[in-house]
């Protein structure tokens, strides 16, 4: 019976813990001359979030 379950849980384990991809969202910077980067998280100070989420890295 121990067995059984431990197989059970090994096989669904993979199918639960699977995480998807992180969004890509587009960044204006509001300090330089409104420079645009596509990126998963934010840049750092002086970056706004202009448009997202998207499903790739050149944001479309």
């Amino acid at each position: 019976m121990f067995k059984r379950l431990l197989l059970i849980v090994a096989v669904a384990f993979p199918l639960i813990a699977t995480a998807g991809q992180a969004p890509w969202y587009k960044w204006q910077s509001i300090t330089q001359n409104g420079a645009m980067v596509c990126s998963q998280t934010n840049p750092g100070a002086g970056w706004q979030r202009m448009s997202g989420p998207y499903d790739n890295a050149g944001c479309r």
